[in-house]
């Protein structure tokens, strides 16, 4: 049995934010930003592999990932952060996998970002993400 593997898990996260019509990118700013100026940014860790039991087989994988909401008005991030908070809500789906839906840990406040021209606002929220076989 291989260790499980965390880019599945992510492309659920990214998949489940733009079917809730985000735009998404993955580290960082997606490729294209929408006119609106509004999108999320995925940023994973590497995630853990965990033993089911004392037989060691490590078929568990634990995963954090932050989702920031980016939006040219304070209004516009929280809207995104709603809807980021509605998509990540429903269960997730990984073949093969059978996943704990995502917890949400929390997050830095709403904060602007005045080094960049014209001034963003960001919403950072972090969630655990956890599967098995």
């Amino acid at each position: 049995m291989s260790a499980p593997a965390v880019l599945p898990h992510v492309d659920a996260v990214t998949a489940a934010l733009t079917g809730a019509g985000l735009a998404v990118g993955l580290g960082g700013a997606p490729k294209t930003v929408p006119t609106s100026g509004i999108y999320t940014a995925v940023y994973a860790d590497g995630g853990q592999a965990l033993p089911e039991s004392l037989a060691d087989r490590r078929t568990g994988l634990q995963l954090l990932f932050q989702v920031t909401c980016v939006a040219p008005t304070a209004e516009k991030a929280l809207w995104a952060a709603d809807k980021t908070r509605a998509a990540l809500a429903a269960p997730l789906a990984v073949p093969g996998r059978a996943l704990w839906r995502a917890e949400e840990l929390g997050g830095p406040p709403l904060a602007r970002d005045d080094d960049v021209t014209p001034p963003l606002y960001f919403l950072p929220i972090q969630y655990r993400l956890r599967s098995t076989t």
